[in-house]
């Protein structure tokens, strides 16, 4: 799979790529929030455990977000 990445006069940027990796990331978190409600819609044991395990993924995809953007912000003062 070969990424495409934004260019500012043919050269990748440091904040774009950390834009583009904050977005990637809230939209893998937006899946995890919705397979754990996906699951949580079954009667079984299994999908009601399985809910919990993507809401987890999800509050942990939370915490990489925010641990990146401390860190873009302080790589761009």
């Amino acid at each position: 799979m070969v990424t495409k990445f934004e260019t500012e006069g043919g050269v990748v940027t440091r904040g774009m790529t950390y834009a583009k990796m904050l977005d990637h990331l809230r939209e893998a978190r937006d899946c995890a929030y919705v397979l754990g409600h996906l699951h949580q819609t079954e009667d079984n044991d299994m999908d009601k455990l399985l809910a919990k395990g993507w809401r987890g993924v999800g509050e942990m995809l939370q915490l990489v977000e925010h641990k990146i953007t401390q860190m873009a912000m302080r790589k761009m003062q």
